[in-house]
């Protein structure tokens, strides 16, 4: 179910940015998408560095 709700929430956004208004339209489509990659790695890199802090403080 999960699978298919993923499915029709994806946006085309080779779309989106061929019916943008103006380029700022564009740039705000380029980091909306890449901001959840962004995030997703620097909470990572949080959660490794703090789990190797602890193991050291051992």
């Amino acid at each position: 179910m999960n699978l298919f709700i993923t499915l029709l929430l994806q946006v085309d956004i080779e779309e989106k940015i061929q019916n943008a208004p103006d380029k700022g339209y564009e740039i705000g489509v380029f980091i909306g998408s890449m901001l959840p990659f962004v995030v997703l790695v620097l909470l990572a890199y949080l959660i490794y560095r703090y789990n190797k802090n602890r193991i050291n403080k051992q």
